[in-house]
């Protein structure tokens, strides 16, 4: 086992040489579109999870995966060559679902925002239910413990007896 900071570390590199790997020695066109987003390593060093997003539509995106996974063998000969491990890790390409879940939240906030107003707009011109004071109050009643307190105390605070 391999310290998490050394993998950590590894799984930068390894994600630095496959985007430029990309861009320089992959001559495939469904390529062009892929952005690297992530890479990481597991402890042990010999596998290789690189995370990617494809600007496009379905058929772009599975275009560069069948690209991806065809010039897998191209890119883990780049990642021995520019990394100095004794094994060459294992490459698998999964695609990056933090675009499409970013996308989501952000309609889920919009639609919040929409039902906030309508809140907000029906909230403008009601009044609450009942009287304006829900506490019962007998204001004909004197309040007995204040007048007790003050007959059982003497001016230093001392009880009376």
């Amino acid at each position: 086992m391999a310290d998490p900071a050394r993998a950590a570390r590894l799984a930068q590199r390894i994600k630095v040489v496959v985007a430029q790997a990309l861009g320089k020695v992959v001559k495939d066109p469904r390529v062009e579109g892929v952005t690297v987003t992530d890479a990481r390593v597991t402890n042990d060093l010999q596998h290789a999870t690189i995370y990617y997003t494809v600007f496009g539509d379905e058929e772009a995106k599975e275009g560069a995966r069948a690209a991806l996974e065809k010039a897998k063998g191209v890119l883990r000969k780049e990642v021995g060559r520019n990394v100095t491990v004794r094994l060459t890790p294992s490459l698998e390409f999964v695609p990056d679902e933090i675009p499409v879940n970013a996308s989501h939240l952000e309609e889920l906030l919009r639609e919040a925002k929409a039902r906030d107003a309508e809140v907000a707009a029906l909230a403008q011109g009601a009044v609450h239910a009942g009287e304006p004071d829900p506490y019962k109050r007998d204001e004909d009643e004197p309040d007995e413990d204040a007048a007790d307190d003050d007959a059982s105390v003497d001016g230093d605070g001392a009880p009376r007896a």
